[in-house]
């Protein structure tokens, strides 16, 4: 899935999958993934490895190796997983970048 944030700035997105929140959270928390985004009603897990910065100055293209979302109403700063363990959650409603991948997501139908 290719997202057009600028006229100049594109994200590819390499796998996107709807999931359970429980799955999404654990998953996180097992592959070492720090945070978790809140967008609208959404909760987003974005899998990137450290070369696509990389990428993105060479290519112009920010690609994302996986996306995972589920619906998640409101908004909370952390999230727990169990046994003492917590992810935060960051609101990121009011970034464009997060704003043009909620939008894809919801096109797909």
């Amino acid at each position: 899935m290719r997202v057009n944030v600028a006229p100049t700035k594109r994200i590819r997105i390499l796998g996107v999958d709807e999931r359970d929140v429980d799955n999404i959270v654990w998953c996180s928390a097992s592959m070492d993934i720090s945070k978790l985004f809140w967008i609208d009603g959404y909760l987003l897990c974005l899998e990137t490895y450290e070369k696509a910065f990389e990428h993105e100055v060479e290519k112009g293209v920010f690609p994302v190796n996986q996306v995972c979302y589920a619906k998640y109403p409101s908004y909370e700063k952390m999230y727990d997983v169990g046994r003492g363990a917590q992810i935060p959650i960051i609101n990121v409603s009011d970034m464009k970048i997060f704003q043009a991948i909620l939008k894809a997501l919801r096109s797909r139908g």
